[in-house]
């Protein structure tokens, strides 16, 4: 248990798409069970589910990184002149 959450916290983004993925390919097979679907068609699904999912944590990961940067920068400088 403890290597579990020394990975969560040392791969954050890893851990969500992990959790993303699961929960997304869950639905996925419970709202298309009935649609009598091929095993390649399922696969298929699957793996672009997976690749959706993947991009949503890097997409939202943008946002941490940006916030990251704001931090790190200076201060801008107050006294710039002024645009009439």
């Amino acid at each position: 248990m403890d290597k579990v959450k020394q990975f969560v916290n040392a791969h954050p983004q890893w851990t969500s798409w992990i959790v993303l993925s699961i929960g997304m390919v869950a639905i996925l097979v419970w709202s298309a069970r009935d649609v009598g679907l091929l095993a390649g068609q399922w696969v298929a699904l699957i793996v672009a589910t997976i690749a959706v999912a993947g991009l949503a944590v890097w997409i939202i990961g943008w946002e941490d990184e940006e916030e990251g940067e704001s931090k790190a920068a200076p201060p801008a400088d107050e006294q710039s002149p002024k645009q009439a």
